[in-house]
């Protein structure tokens, strides 16, 4: 009997550990093959329960020096920093420092004229306020960074319409992220990077993660994976060497809706975060990962900074992308399963391939 056991104790551990090994080389020849393609390079973190099923990294960090991507390797995160400033938020909520049917213009007087507009709206996308890039792309002086507060000087000035009555359909704006960050600092007392720092980052541990704005505040990050385009002719360049005037550098001294900067080892660490209590209890992150109904009832399937979407193969997803200045990214959280993707990408071309549905059928054979 004990031989019985010890036998079918072994054959399972080794099915288990031959099923973890096929999964992680399918991994590894999906990204491997993009990779040599010309279609990806970055980092890939897959973890089950928080634990690691795969994690390596594809490519240079920065061309120029040959220096490659490692697993502590620092990526600016672009839109996915948005679910760091809806955190932030609920924390200064949680602290009884504002409310998420609060007016807007409480905190931002500048935008008195859009008085219907509330923190809600903002959090979920729904508040009908145009894009800022195109405007600052057409109208700002590009010899001098604009800041958070040139948006909201701009849209104090120009008033551009709503595009739709405040929670009447559902529009995605990096605008409403950027007076978020600018409420949390106006509420806070403190700047949107050392208020991120002190109440998210150093709490949880993520030691390789801050706001960094490289062009616009430079310092020196260690392991920074610098991020790339093609130009014409097929060559890797830096954004920066399209010069001042072009958006990415002009753009760089806003925050809010971009510049939070982190490895794949330090998200998974977030992302492990949100199951606790560890920042916020059970309601708040219910908050977190709940979509709103637009005026017409339909869902926005977008919480406080997650997309959230119910799927029948693989229950309820919370993601998010990002897209800006050379990186490309995707944060996949499969919360019914606690399974984790992270693929974070350091050059944008138009070959890219992020492959989250590959990576989601290979994790569910």
């Amino acid at each position: 009997m004990k031989k019985l056991l010890l036998l079918i104790w072994t054959s399972t551990c080794l099915s288990t550990l031959t099923l973890g090994q096929s999964k992680s080389t399918q991994f590894d020849s999906l990204f491997t093959q993009l990779h040599r393609q010309g279609s990806f390079n970055g980092n890939v973190l897959i973890a089950e329960h928080g634990t690691p099923i795969f994690e390596k990294s594809y490519g240079k960090a920065d061309e120029q020096s040959h220096r490659m991507l490692n697993p502590e390797s620092v990526f600016e995160l672009a839109s996915i920093s948005k679910q760091f400033t809806a955190m932030a938020i609920v924390l200064l909520q949680k602290q009884g420092k504002l409310a998420y049917d609060d007016p807007m213009a409480k905190y931002l007087p500048e935008l008195a004229n859009y008085d219907k507009i509330s923190i809600r709206h903002l959090l979920h996308h729904t508040s009908g306020l145009p894009d800022y890039t195109d405007y600052f792309i057409a109208h700002w002086d590009k010899s001098k960074f604009a800041t958070n507060a040139d948006v909201i000087k701009a849209f104090g000035k120009v008033q551009p319409p709503l595009l739709f009555q405040p929670n009447g359909k559902f529009k995605y704006s990096n605008t409403n992220y950027v007076l978020l960050g600018s409420i949390i600092e106006r509420v806070s007392g403190q700047s949107y990077a050392a208020f991120l720092d002190q109440a998210i980052f150093k709490p949880l541990g993520m030691k390789h993660t801050l706001v960094y704005q490289s062009r616009y505040k430079p310092q020196k990050v260690e392991n920074y994976a610098l991020g790339y385009m093609l130009d014409s002719l097929g060559h890797k360049v830096l954004l920066d060497s399209y010069g001042k005037e072009f958006f990415t550098y002009f753009l760089d001294g806003i925050v809010g809706d971009r510049m939070v900067n982190s490895t794949a080892r330090d998200l998974l660490t977030w992302d492990q975060a949100l199951y606790t209590d560890k920042l916020i209890g059970p309601q708040d992150r219910e908050q977190l990962f709940t979509v709103m109904k637009t005026l017409d009832g339909r869902d926005t399937n977008y919480g406080f900074g997650w997309i959230i979407k119910q799927d029948e193969k693989y229950g309820k997803l919370t993601s998010h992308s990002g897209s800006w200045a050379g990186y490309i990214h995707y944060f996949d959280r499969h919360i019914d399963t606690h399974k984790t993707i992270i693929v974070l990408q350091n050059i944008d071309t138009y070959k890219n391939r992020i492959a989250i549905e590959q990576v989601r059928k290979i994790l569910y054979p």
